[in-house]
């Protein structure tokens, strides 16, 4: 087997997790006869993977937060397409981050290369505009969808969909040791610990720190001896520890994925942004709260454009609410805190949370054979060879 260059790209933390288990994946199915180039975060760096610039320019948020950015993202993604057919590789993969990845494929179609072009995790057209779908079909080969409902929305525009599940089911977080974590951070067995968790992009945190502040020193007032811990990335770290040095609960900032999932073994409960780590918790079984806040420009935006009930995975697949959601207007301490005291002290009501959420998780491939990365990798690979025929 002659040796392969893939290219990827990864524009934001969950794409580069995704990303690095998909290079993994792809080294096992080849024998190592695989290289990779492209664009990605640190999570793929830990693979000696080296990025064409630092992906983390492209983790922005919110369209208000976009806008001032946009010149030199557009720089950014000729500098990607030039890139690509400067290296000629077997296959492109972009992985989530679609507002990037849409324009780095249609550029890449536009110059009629040959090369395949593969999309790993669907654009949630069913939240947003429809025309995403047609766009999608417009300019990819091939979507590699993580929820077993996308297929439907991509398919009538002539694209091929394989479901592959969803990561968060090979991840570590039901494995963490929350007793080393404790006992590393000096936190009593019987001291109650809530997971904060932000989110990963600047705007996120810029938002939601300061209403998980508040929330937190409501929280304080019924459990004065209880202390928080905040699992961030190295990219946004240290403005998370200078914004949470006055909290009024004593908190521990961790990086890194065995940390994370130690500290979520550890939690009692947690409070978290809209986003993958709620199937996260979900998987390693801490009760939890959503919360969402944007600049007020992007939330009014949102309201207009977002046509879903829910923005929690669970609560979409499950088509009800089991995890509480508290997004935009209605992200603030009071409502947050008392859903948090609840899930802190109520054990039925914590339970019912834990179990349903766990439910849903078998619907994203829990149980299967191969892992949803190596069934990425399967398709990629057979994508390639058909390409060659």
């Amino acid at each position: 087997m002659e040796e392969k260059l893939i290219y990827l790209i990864a524009g934001e933390p969950s794409g580069d997790l995704l990303a690095s288990r998909l290079m993994k994946a792809l080294r096992e199915k080849t024998d190592g006869k695989v290289r990779f180039a492209g664009v990605g975060g640190e999570t793929m760096a830990e693979q000696g993977f080296e990025s064409l610039f630092d992906s983390s320019e492209l983790a922005v948020m919110g369209l208000a937060e976009v806008i001032p950015s946009i010149p030199r993202i557009m720089a950014r993604i000729r500098q990607t397409v030039d890139d690509i057919v400067a290296k000629k590789p077997a296959v492109v993969v972009t992985v989530d981050s679609w507002s990037f990845s849409a324009r780095v494929n249609q550029g890449l179609r536009s110059l009629r290369t040959g090369i395949p072009q593969v999309h790993y995790v669907a654009p949630q057209v069913w939240a947003w505009k429809k025309g995403r779908a047609k766009t999608c079909g417009r300019y990819i080969d091939l979507l590699l969808a993580l929820l077993p409902y996308e297929a439907k929305y991509f398919t009538p525009y002539g694209l091929k969909v394989d479901f592959v599940g969803h990561p968060v089911v090979e991840g570590g977080a039901a494995k963490g040791n929350g007793a080393a974590f404790r006992a590393e951070h000096g936190i009593a067995e019987n001291e109650k610990l809530l997971c904060v968790l932000p989110g990963s992009r600047r705007s996120e945190i810029k938002y939601l720190l300061p209403v998980f502040k508040d929330t937190v020193a409501l929280l304080a007032q019924k459990h004065p001896d209880a202390k928080v811990v905040v699992p961030t990335v190295a990219t946004v770290q240290d403005s998370v520890k200078a914004a949470v040095r006055e909290w009024a609960l004593p908190v521990c900032v961790v990086t890194g994925e065995p940390a994370r999932y130690d500290a979520f073994a550890a939690a009692d409960a947690a409070l978290a942004a809209s986003g993958t780590v709620a199937l996260e918790l979900a998987m390693a079984k801490v009760p939890y709260t959503i919360a969402y806040k944007m600049n007020p420009v992007s939330s009014f935006l949102a309201r207009k454009l977002v046509s879903g009930k829910y923005a929690n995975l669970v609560n979409i697949l499950a088509d009800g609410e089991i995890v509480k959601e508290y997004l935009l207007e209605d992200c603030r301490p009071d409502l947050l805190a008392a859903e948090v005291e609840r899930l802190l002290t109520d054990e039925a009501y914590k339970n019912a949370e834990v179990n349903g959420a766990f439910d849903v998780l078998k619907m994203l491939g829990a149980d299967g054979a191969e892992t949803p990365s190596q069934k990425a990798a399967d398709a990629i690979l057979n994508l390639i060879k058909e390409n060659k025929q």
